[in-house]
Parts: structure tokens; sequence; C-alpha cells
């Protein structure tokens, strides 16, 4: 069938693609920059288009046709990204593609929206009805994504919303890459006791979460936090990439308020700048906030059952690192 990815040659829309297309579907591929992988894209027979989500006229041209589409795209987690282009990103602009989808017949949308709606779990673990905090802007403009595709399945619409948790893997440029390097170094600061929850989801796991919304009927309106089997606290984590990459990690307990004192500081300091600082609350933040979830309805609902364990997944992705030149 043929399938619209928004996101495409992303870290997540590059794995969603290649699955799809391995499957023999087509797959047409929309982001607003190439990414590492659009070579091997390209190859695969991706059909990739360069643009934003934001461009209607592009979007009337890459829906018509489509009996799928999976909404991946976002304005994402950029500190001094104005709250205007988060809002016409990840709120106006679904607006306009599930109204096309609409329009033009599309069968199934499935959004990907994230954890991060709940915030700091408060009684760890959280599920899909946990409460609904938001912590910045970037979640904020998530959940209210939610509320435009609920819209639309009030219009009877087949739509799947899925919430991921910590998402990582082979090509992953973010947060657990600075993990995989910190622990090179031989020494690791915990700013706390290390003792914060933090539920991983591997890529392989979450592409599977992705398929089953699109072939479930019983799919349809819902909502699944999609999550690997285990959760766990960051320090275990951080030591088990250590494991993995045969360091002898020396592990540093410091205290956590100055760290984010620090951060406010500078966070405001590169407030006038046009480019994100190197320390900001929110990355503070990730040393103290609970992040775990049930996924048993996922599991019922979908099938659901994540295949690749933890340390399968920091193998998988600290090989990948290492023949990249990341490491």
């Amino acid at each position: 069938m043929k399938i619209l990815v928004t996101g495409g040659t992303g870290f997540t829309g590059s794995h969603l693609v290649k699955r799809l297309l391995s499957l023999g579907h087509e797959v047409l591929a929309l982001d607003n920059q190439k990414g590492i992988m659009v070579d091997e894209l390209s190859r695969q027979g991706a059909k990739i288009s360069i643009g934003g989500i934001a461009d209607a006229t592009l979007l009337k041209q890459l829906v018509p046709g489509c009996e799928v589409i999976f909404h991946l795209a976002a304005a994402f987690r950029r500190v001094n990204l104005p709250q205007s282009v988060y809002w016409d990103t990840n709120v106006t602009a679904m607006r306009t593609l599930l109204e096309l989808a609409r329009q033009n017949g599309v069968r199934k949308v499935v959004y990907c929206s994230t954890q991060g709606v709940h915030g700091n779990v408060d009684n760890p673990p959280g599920d899909e009805d946990s409460p609904i905090k938001p912590e910045d802007y970037y979640q904020y403009t998530k959940y209210e994504g939610e509320r435009v595709a609920r819209e639309f399945m009030l219009k009877g619409m087949d739509i799947t919303i899925l919430r991921p948790t910590a998402i990582y893997g082979p090509g992953d440029p973010g947060r657990f890459l600075m993990l995989f390097r910190r622990v090179q170094s031989g020494t690791f600061p915990f700013f706390g006791a290390g003792r914060a929850l933090y539920h991983p989801l591997y890529i392989d796991n979450f592409i599977d979460a992705f398929l089953l919304a699109m072939e479930k009927p019983g799919a349809k309106g819902q909502t699944y936090l999609i999550a690997d089997e285990t959760y766990y606290t960051i320090q275990q984590i951080v030591e088990e990439i250590a494991r993995i990459m045969n360091v002898k990690l020396k592990i540093l307990h410091l205290p956590f308020w100055p760290l984010y004192i620090l951060s406010a500081v500078v966070e405001g300091l590169f407030k006038p700048l046009p480019f994100d600082p190197p320390l900001f609350r929110r990355r503070a933040d990730w040393f103290r906030q609970n992040r775990a979830f049930r996924i048993d309805k996922a599991r019922r609902e979908l099938g659901y059952a994540p295949a690749v364990n933890l340390a399968t997944g920091l193998q998988r992705t600290g090989e990948w690192y290492k023949t990249n030149g990341y490491l």
C-alpha cells in the first residue's frame, strides 16, 4: 500500500520507513532535513520530499492516494525555539494534515506523541490514565496535537495515538550517545542519588508497535504507552552501558540543586542567542524525574511484546556508534 511517513528521515522515521519498504509498501517520506540515512532510504526505494510539515501546498501533493499516514514530524525540544514554531508545527500543521487525510479518504493515521505529556510520574509506574501535566512547551503542544487527533476521531477517522518512552538505538544522535560518551570517559557524575526511574524503548520495539497500531482494528481511537519490558534507575542504565563497553566506571554522586541553579542561569544567558545552551533545566531534570510506565494496554489490545531487551539494545547501539565514528 502507499504510505506517508512525516518526519521520515529522522531517527525514528528512518527506521520506520526501512521496515515498511522491507514489507513491500510504497513509502513517501517527508522531512525538513535530509538526515543521516537519507541516501540509504533512497536506495531502498523511498520517495523523499524535503520540506516542512507546515507547508500545506506540499501536503496537498503527498496525501492523495495514501492509505496510511504515520505522523512523526514535530518541532522537537529546542530550548530557544519560539513557541509559535512549536504551535504551528505540532498543532496547526497537524490539523491541516488530518483534514487533508479526511478529504482524501486516508484509511488510517498513527500519531507519534510522547510520554512527556505525563511529566514526572509521581507514583510510578504510570499508565495511559496517569495525570496529564506537560512540563515544557514541546510536551504541551504534543498533547494539544492529541486533542486535535481526537477531534478528527469524532468525525469518524481511524486514528491511533502512541506515546513512546525514551527511544534509542542505532542511528540515535541524542541522549544515549551522550551517555555512551560520558561512560567512555571513565567517570560519570550523578547529580542526586541516581535512583530516578527511566524507561527505555529500543527502536525496533517501537517500530513493531507502529505496525501493530496500523494493523489492529481495535486500535481505532485508542492511545497507548509504548516502552520496553522493564524500566530501570538511571544509574542501572549507565552501569549496563559501562559493562557493555568494558569500561571500569567511576561514579560520582554530587548535589542536584547547584546543577539546577546553574542550568537556569546558563539557560537565561543564552535566551537572546540563536542557538541552544549547553546546559538547561530540562537536561538537569533527567537526574531526578521518574519516567516509568506499565504497557499492559498495548500488550492486551495490540499484542505488543517488546522483543529486544536492554542489554541487546545497548550492545547494538554501541556497535553502531563505534562503526560510524561516534565513539
